[in-house]
């Protein structure tokens, strides 16, 4: 067959691991036995992805396959989606879990990829296998066709429960800042304001990124230091990270205290990246950590659907949430990873292991916290548009006790269902990268809130 091959990439991941890798996957292509036709390099931006676009148009190719080396946002994936009728797979690459950076965040790729594909109503096979390891068996059924991402039934609205009423009727009224817009290419952050409206009774404000970014400079300099403070008293290593953009990673918080108290928000959807760091010069994930301790959720990416449920899930449980993205599944292990730069509020801190401050892992700036997530029972949940049906995803699990997967604040779970079964129904149901997480078992009380909001259910 004249398979057609996009490479995607992200310069702000580990670029040379990146290439070892697309390097043994085009090994494991070659050895296929199929005429391979696109790019042996990384597709780092927009013209050289449409040119190879253009290139693979001309030769007529049999099948598109996009390697999903890295992260990177959905909007090529679409395009690709859209300009070829020929059948579309994805394949992205694991990762080690040794506790330093994300090099890759390839699964992440292929989540959003999954979630834009789905809206679209493109379909496509996809495989998330490693490349040095026996992955030309799974590569052989992804080509043929046996690896389709599918899509998931909703069940039923569930019966209302005085519980879930109780949910629904405290998020009620609830007003969201969204502070700049959702990042080109995250469709899982897309939102329309007289939807949620209708969904919820949540009032969204939109705010520009410039009105957090003064009032965070105009914050007294005895304030700023009153929250360094705290953070000390928080975090270890704290004077080992730069002061002039660790003061104005403080700052953020203060800023986004008093936003909240001139515009009575409940919760803000923050556009994180790359203005944060490239306009203003310090990161939002520490203040988001602070926030979320405070029960006053952050959603970054400006996602506001992500802001709503945190509202929601923390109503449920009367307790601090965690919005997480979902960067790791295996199925030899059982487990998956969830993980965000380093915003979990500090309650989820395993005890055993000191907290640390740290800095963004691509843009190089501070405050993060970091630390991995204390072991117990939780639940995470999803005000989901995907495949443009709103409903709610719901899903269990216990939080291992394991070393920090990842930099930042993450953690090793393993779901009530095989890892492999979980990973296989979350591309189906073409869900978004953010889930919010909550220690405890709180389902009950979510199907009743679903059947309070008329919300399908979707236990994974």
């Amino acid at each position: 067959m004249r398979l057609g091959i996009l490479p995607l990439g992200r310069p702000t991941f580990d670029v040379p691991f990146a290439e070892d890798n697309l390097a043994a996957m085009l090994a494991v292509l070659e050895a296929s036995g199929h005429e391979l036709i696109g790019p042996r390099r990384l597709l780092f931006d927009e013209d050289t992805t449409r040119a190879a676009i253009a290139e693979l148009r001309a030769a007529r190719v049999e099948q598109i396959l996009i390697l999903q080396v890295t992260f990177s946002d959905a909007s090529m994936t679409v395009a690709i989606g859209a300009a070829f009728d020929q059948p579309l797979s994805v394949w992205a690459v694991p990762e080690p879990r040794l506790g330093g950076r994300l090099r890759l965040n390839a699964f992440c790729g292929l989540n959003l990829a999954s979630h834009a594909l789905a809206l679209s109503g493109r379909g496509f096979g996809w495989l998330y296998a490693d490349p040095t390891g026996n992955a030309a068996g799974d590569l052989a059924a992804l080509l043929a066709g046996r690896r389709p991402a599918g899509k998931l039934e909703l069940t039923a609205v569930p019966e209302a429960t005085d519980a879930g009423q109780r949910v629904a009727q405290a998020v009620n009224g609830r007003r969201i800042a969204r502070i700049g817009e959702h990042p080109v290419g995250f469709d899982t952050c897309a939102y329309d304001k007289a939807a949620m409206k209708a969904l919820a009774g949540v009032e969204v404000e939109e705010l520009a990124l410039d009105d957090l970014f003064d009032t965070a400079r105009a914050v007294p300099a005895k304030v700023a230091a009153s929250l360094r403070a705290q953070a000390e008293a928080d975090l270890a290593g704290l004077d080992e990270v730069n002061p002039d953009e660790l003061d104005r990673s403080l700052r953020l918080k203060a800023g986004l205290d008093t936003l909240r108290d001139t515009g009575g928000y409940d919760a803000f959807a923050i556009r994180c990246w790359p203005e944060t760091f490239t306009d203003y010069g310090g990161a939002v994930c520490g203040p988001a950590a602070m926030m979320g301790e405070g029960r006053v959720p952050c959603a970054c990416e400006a996602d506001v659907y992500g802001a709503l449920t945190q509202l929601v899930l923390m109503e449920a449980a009367q307790a601090p949430v965690f919005l997480t993205d979902l960067v790791d599944m295996d199925g030899q292990d059982d487990t998956g990873v969830v993980w965000h730069c380093g915003q979990a509020p500090m309650s989820m801190r395993d005890p055993d292991v000191p907290a640390e401050a740290t800095i963004h892992t691509n843009r190089k700036q501070p405050l993060l916290y970091q630390f991995p997530l204390k072991p117990g029972e939780v639940t995470l949940m999803r005000i989901s548009q995907a495949h443009g049906r709103p409903h709610m995803v719901l899903s269990h699990a216990e939080m291992l006790k394991r070393p920090m997967a990842f930099t930042g604040t993450s953690g090793v779970l393993r779901f009530d269902r095989p890892a492999g079964e979980v990973l296989n129904d979350i591309i189906a149901s073409g869900l978004e990268h953010h889930m919010a997480l909550v220690y405890g078992d709180h389902r009950e009380v979510l199907r009743g809130t679903a059947g309070a909001m008329g919300l399908p259910l979707l236990e994974l």
